[in-house]
């Protein structure tokens, strides 16, 4: 079974990924994820005990403060830090201005204590456990050389600077997840349940398929359902990211998630809580940033490395200096602290994965769900786009219908009766529209065996009539001029042909598209004609039509081989075309399960605009990584050159720590800001 759990008091991205190792090796479970960015745990195990229990058991080994919860965590309180680093500062400060050099000795010393007793426990504890040196062992070897080498108040000064940071630190970090949740912040808190023209307020976990909510002014719809009763104008910004308000009416669906701005709306539900659609999206964005993307997993094992890496160069600069140099033991080990000082890698641990999270919440504020860091990070790569045409660069809705009868047995009105009884069956986009253009009702019970063939057309039986509508080679079909065709005992007795309106942003999309030097390609099961038709019209680099789903496979196959490439498609076919693109994009993905499951990323409106919001919020997250990385590297470097020199001192050297993981942070939330 899987298990997602919250954790708090987890020190930085650093300990997160010692705990994920730690536990990926427990034969009992696997699949295991830390995510620091939002403070979640999700694993996968069959044991049969209290699993909470006995992860907390197994992460105590590794990080002893860190706890796992079933319950949503509060954020963390840095009140009672403030008040000890005030009274430490304090007493310190007394103990530098005294003049008695014993009571100076005490108040120092009690300063310390004071200061360094947390850090000093957990380096203790971790190294004992783990054994593993990390940075509050590297920051409490620091402290106490430099009281013994007579520099106490540089000492101070750096674990008081270092506590400072880790405050502001904790509270950036919580500001920015706060920042992140807060876009995300459509889960709805109650239901208006009606039985017996009496209101109750309920857990929409506890709603019922079939029972009746009512939804006013200012609330949250909190199920999908079907509107029975009333008019509203209604928010969907929460789902879409389209700020316009839109008109619901008497037999609309509508989703969980949307806003009730003006109006009074009762709902028939027709989806439990678990399966609605804003449950479905919280669930998406939770999980994305377990799939990890390339430099982020990077980053995270080069973080694991470089702690003990530069505790070994401190190391050496100490014995360099002693046997190669004349100057004393004291001022080599003095640099060797300030390279321990600069060792911890919190602003290279911290700002990568936070600077995905932050991308994958702005991209679902702007109605994209994106299912992963490494996708996200995969769609500044595309080097080609192959889209689907109906329903993808087309509405899939046709405008105006024309039936071309070829056999006189058949009156136009049989014809259309045929159509509906059979297309009433299907789920393919074409067949809704035919319906709904033809908007006749008829009774299909007649209809037997019923069959859909992929990328040609259904096949059924009335009578003893076997029917089949479809393109020109699955009716057999002398021409493809026409759209569809109806074959009735293996002979064509009709045509339809039909208007498919070409979406209004596709020219506009492509153009900008083709502007980032993306390849543009269509892939279509429609005919020769109507194909190159659009294509022409949308200025395709490439179009293949007359294709079957297989044919697709196949031809995406060769690309991908080469390139990054990305499919488009309405979410609804396509499905194995979809899986195999280095990126799969869904169109139109609100509500709609098979959108959701068989791509990467699902636009959740028919924008195709979209595709370059999310290809622009990409980029911009990869810059932003580019900035925190280059900044911290940089900065870390220099200090420590600048130390081997004597031009840096401890102060540069904490400020290449906290000072530079604050930035990082701060320039991080950049992201949300932005706009795109």
């Amino acid at each position: 079974m899987r298990y997602k759990y919250n954790i708090s008091n987890l020190d930085c991205a650093n300990c997160a990924k010692r705990i994920e190792d730690f536990l990926n090796k427990d034969k009992n479970l696997k699949n295991v994820t830390v995510n620091f960015s939002n403070l979640k745990v999700t694993v996968e195990t069959d044991y049969k005990g209290d699993v909470l229990k006995y992860i907390n058991k197994s992460v105590k080994k590794i990080e002893p403060n860190a706890v796992i919860y079933s319950t949503e965590v509060k954020k963390e309180n840095v009140t009672n830090d403030i008040i000890r680093l005030i009274i430490g500062v304090l007493i310190g400060v007394v103990g530098i201005l005294i003049n008695i050099e014993y009571l100076s000795t005490i108040f120092i010393i009690i300063s310390y204590i004071i200061l360094l007793y947390k850090t000093f426990l957990r380096a203790i504890k971790i190294l004992v456990n783990d054994k593993t040196i990390n940075e509050n062992f590297l920051i409490t070897i620091s402290c106490i050389g430099a009281y013994f080498i007579d520099k106490q108040r540089e000492g101070l000064m750096v674990i008081g600077l270092y506590e400072i940071g880790k405050i502001l630190e904790a509270t950036a970090l919580n500001n920015s997840r706060r920042s992140i949740s807060n876009l995300m912040n459509i889960k709805p808190n109650f239901a208006n349940v009606k039985e017996n023209d009496i209101i109750k307020r309920i857990d929409p976990e506890n709603v019922k398929i079939g029972d009746i909510i009512v939804v006013k002014d200012g609330e949250k719809v909190p199920l999908d359902g079907i509107i029975v009763s009333g008019s509203a104008k209604v928010n969907t910004s929460a789902l879409t990211g389209e700020s316009i308000l839109k008109d619901f009416k008497i037999n609309d669906t509508i989703l969980s998630g949307m806003i009730n701005e003006e109006g009074l709306l009762e709902i028939k539900v027709t989806t439990d809580y678990e399966n609605s659609t804003v449950n479905k999206i919280l669930e998406l964005v939770e999980n994305a940033t377990d799939n990890k993307a390339k430099t982020e997993t990077f980053v995270s094992k080069a973080a694991r490395i470089y702690t003990p890496l530069v505790f070994l160069l401190a190391i050496l600069v100490l014995l360099y200096g002693v046997i190669f140099t004349h100057d004393s033991f004291i001022f080599w080990f003095y640099k060797s602290l300030v390279f321990l000082v600069i060792s911890c890698p919190c602003a290279i641990a911290i700002s990568v994965p936070l600077s995905y999270f932050a991308g994958i919440g702005k991209s679902s504020k702007e109605g994209i769900l994106i299912k992963g860091s490494n996708y996200l990070d995969n769609l500044k790569n595309i080097k080609r786009i192959i889209f689907d045409k109906t329903g993808t660069l087309t509405t899939g809705k046709f405008e105006n219908i024309k039936i071309d009868i070829k056999d006189k047995k058949y009156s136009k009105e049989k014809i259309e009766e045929i159509t509906v009884k059979g297309e009433a069956l299907s789920n393919h986009p074409i067949a809704k529209s035919l319906i709904g253009l033809i908007n006749i009702k008829v009774d299909n019970k007649d209809v037997k065996n019923f069959e859909e063939h992929k990328g040609k057309g259904i096949s059924f039986e009335i009578d003893k009539d076997k029917i089949k509508i479809g393109n020109y080679k699955f009716c057999n079909s002398d021409n493809d001029n026409a759209y569809i065709y109806i074959s009735i005992n293996d002979k064509v007795v009709a045509d339809l042909s039909v208007t498919d309106k070409i979406k209004d942003d596709a020219i506009t999309t492509l153009n900008e598209l083709k502007h980032k030097n993306i390849i543009c390609e269509m892939f279509t099961g429609d005919n020769k004609s109507n194909a190159i038709s659009v294509g022409n019209t949308l200025g395709i680099d490439k179009i293949s039509f007359e294709l079957l789903p297989q044919d697709k496979y196949d031809l995406l196959n060769n690309y991908i081989k080469n390139e990054i490439v990305a499919f488009v498609g309405d979410g609804i076919n396509d499905a194995p075309t979809l899986a195999l693109a280095h990126i799969g994009i869904s169109m139109g993905g609100i509500g709609q399960e098979s959108a959701i499951e068989a791509s990467d990323v699902v636009i959740m409106t028919d924008e195709l605009s979209k595709i370059n919001t999310s290809i622009n919020i990409s980029k911009y997250v990869s810059k932003i990584i580019k900035q925190n990385l280059t900044f911290a590297i940089t900065t870390k470097v220099l200090v420590l050159i600048f130390s081997i020199f004597g031009i840096a001192s401890m102060w540069q050297a904490v400020f290449a720590d906290v000072g530079v993981t604050l930035l990082t942070i701060l320039n991080t939330m950049r992201i949300l800001k932005k706009r795109f």
